[in-house]
């Protein structure tokens, strides 16, 4: 990256707002979940993924560094990419990783102080939510989208009956969700959807074949774009 390139990323992410951001992740449909501890290979993925369409990039705060990682990728990575930071579970680190670049906050669970500071420093904000309590509850506190969590444990059946109860709040299932299954997410009312495991195949990755990870992540956004034109 050249220094004029550097200089324009600088100014495109700085001026990002909290509604643009919320657009890019909304328009893909897909945020990568990332907990890679090997940093070297760390860029080759996200540009092996963001070939295939996947641009909304989460860094967990379970990979040792990981405030520093969001702080150097925000540097790094081509413009259409986005930077944004996973299991934030308190004020101090949320407001640390904003400070980095990161554009939007992701959290297992809800803590509506986490809420209320991202919104002061216009990023998006996604809690994580289990229950049509803590759903309700996070989005009335302003959340752009609720991350239903764990997935997994839960099923589409249930995303779709929340779906029912509450038509307006925006829902991102996460645990679960895989490249053959993300349709039926977005059949019963998934907004986006967050992904880790199936998407980056670590095999794949220490083998340096990152045209696997490309290929997988053409076939996911595929999947997902076409059960959203289909709903």
């Amino acid at each position: 990256m050249t220094f004029q390139t550097f200089a324009i990323h600088e100014a495109l992410v700085s001026k990002q707002s909290r509604s643009e951001t919320l657009s890019h992740i909304i328009s893909s449909g897909v945020v990568a979940v990332i907990r890679m501890r090997d940093n070297k290979r760390l860029l080759n993925v996200i540009e092996a993924i963001r070939v295939g369409g996947v641009k909304s990039i989460e860094i967990t705060m379970t990979v040792p560094g990981a405030v520093d990682i969001i702080g150097e990728l925000v540097k790094s990575v081509p413009e259409d990419v986005i930077i944004g930071a996973g299991t934030v579970t308190d004020v101090e680190t949320a407001t640390a990783v904003i400070g980095k670049g990161a554009r939007f906050v992701v959290g297992p669970i809800l803590d509506l102080d986490v809420v209320k500071t991202c919104h002061e420093r216009d990023t998006v904000v996604i809690p994580g939510c289990f229950s049509p309590t803590e759903i309700l509850s996070g989005w009335n506190a302003g959340a752009d989208v609720i991350k239903v969590f764990p997935a997994s444990s839960l099923g589409t059946k249930y995303l779709k009956d929340i779906r029912t109860l509450f038509p307006d709040v925006r829902l991102m299932p996460t645990g679960g969700v895989s490249i053959e299954n993300v349709g039926e997410w977005v059949e019963a009312g998934a907004v986006a959807v967050g992904i880790g495991s199936d998407l980056l195949d670590n095999k794949a990755i220490e083998e340096n074949r990152f045209e696997v990870l490309t290929e997988r992540a053409k076939s996911l956004v595929e999947n997902f774009q076409g059960a959203r034109h289909q709903r």
